[in-house]
């Protein structure tokens, strides 16, 4: 049993050998266990975002969910994360915050992503974990990709309507999150869980 789930997150791209170092205190179905929570969380987050999202296009269209996005996003990772004890949020090699722009160890995730979304896996499909040392302390790294669909387009598409365009020149200058096509990969939702000493 544990040696499918190992085989299943090595398919997704979720284990690496280098991953699992000699002596680790955090056996292989340790690590399955904290990626199934890990996608937990996500998924939820990406739930209340969404559903955030939607009533304000519905509301007022475009230029009301950028606020969404701007405020209500931040709100919600830390909402999550003081619920988990994580950090739990969003990032992307293309990010219009900032504060969303990626570490070393994210950036060097995505890199992989983009080269196996080329490679021909699709951006579903593409997660990684692994224990890694931060700040001399060991934790459980997990990001995901997220896809770009159709609706996102509306933002972060090659064709963005004037006033939409307009108010992201005003909130983010320095913005690069434009140009997506569908099927490229957004971003990813990104967890670090501490572990135990």
């Amino acid at each position: 049993m544990a040696r499918a789930r190992i085989l299943a997150a090595w398919m997704a791209g979720g284990l690496l050998a280098a991953a699992m170092p000699a002596g680790a205190a955090e056996g292989r179905d340790e690590l399955a266990r904290r990626a199934d929570e890990s996608r937990r969380v996500a998924m939820e987050f990406m739930r209340a975002l969404k559903g955030e999202l939607m009533r304000a296009m519905k509301a007022g269209g475009p230029v009301e969910a950028i606020p969404v996005c701007r405020e209500r996003a931040p709100q919600i990772a830390r909402a999550f994360s003081e619920r988990t004890g994580w950090q739990v949020g969003r990032t992307s090699l293309r990010w219009r915050n900032p504060a969303n722009a990626p570490d070393v160890w994210e950036r060097r995730v995505l890199e992989r992503f983009e080269a196996r979304r080329r490679a021909g896996t699709p951006v579903s499909r593409l997660e990684h974990y692994e224990v890694v040392v931060q700040d001399g302390r060991r934790v459980f790294r997990w990001m995901k990709a997220i896809p770009t669909g159709a609706p996102c387009l509306t933002c972060h598409g090659e064709r963005i309507a004037p006033e939409v365009a307009g108010l992201l020149d005003r909130l983010y200058p320095g913005d690069r999150a434009r140009g997506f096509e569908v099927g490229d990969i957004r971003g990813a939702f990104t967890i670090v869980q501490p572990l135990g000493e």
